[in-house]
């Protein structure tokens, strides 16, 4: 097998890991069932408090850039992106959680934190002023998620990392589409 599929894998696996249903156990307390029913760091805070929340948003930071590392490692550059698209997209629909999985904020975060930290900025900087404009945190993440490609191009002058950004916001716009009507 190629070095690229290897990495996919391994970032997709890696992904796929629900460290909120794990946290969530933890307190006897089902994530897919209770708060939102999202298996993220959101419903972890509204469920079990924050100090559990900041530990899973830690977590799923952490892998979408550890998934664009070990991806790096294996097949370089463009498989290390590669493998953060796949995690991203683990995350999003985990097979351990049977397709369900969380929204993929962290992980998309995380993983333009390792690719390109002033995109990962600059977006951070959009969410922040759509949510001051909205005080709605998932209408700021579609919004944002519209502008990760934009954002992308102007600061690196890439177009394949404009194309990176456009599939990592796709991805993020499944899971948030709902948001902009």
């Amino acid at each position: 097998m190629s070095a690229f599929l290897y990495a996919v894998l391994l970032g997709f696996g890696l992904g796929s890991l629900p460290f909120a249903v794990w946290f969530g156990w933890l307190q006897k307390k089902n994530l897919l069932s209770e708060g939102s029913g999202n298996p993220g760091a959101i419903n972890a805070l509204r469920t079990l408090g924050p100090v559990p929340a900041a530990m899973v948003l830690i977590l799923d930071v952490f892998k979408g850039a550890a998934a664009v590392l070990y991806g790096s490692l294996l097949a370089g550059f463009w498989g290390g992106l590669l493998a953060g698209l796949a995690a991203i997209l683990g995350h999003i629909c985990s097979p351990l959680l049977h397709c369900r999985g969380g929204k993929g904020i962290a992980v998309a975060a995380g993983v333009w934190l390792a690719v390109q930290p002033g995109v990962a900025l600059v977006a951070a900087l959009a969410w922040l002023g759509g949510w001051l404009a909205s005080k709605d945190a998932y209408k700021s993440f579609a919004i944002t998620a519209l502008l990760l490609a934009p954002i992308a191009l102007l600061l690196t002058r890439s177009w394949s990392l404009a194309a990176a950004a456009l599939a990592s916001g796709a991805l993020l716009l499944w899971r948030h589409w709902r948001y902009l009507l």
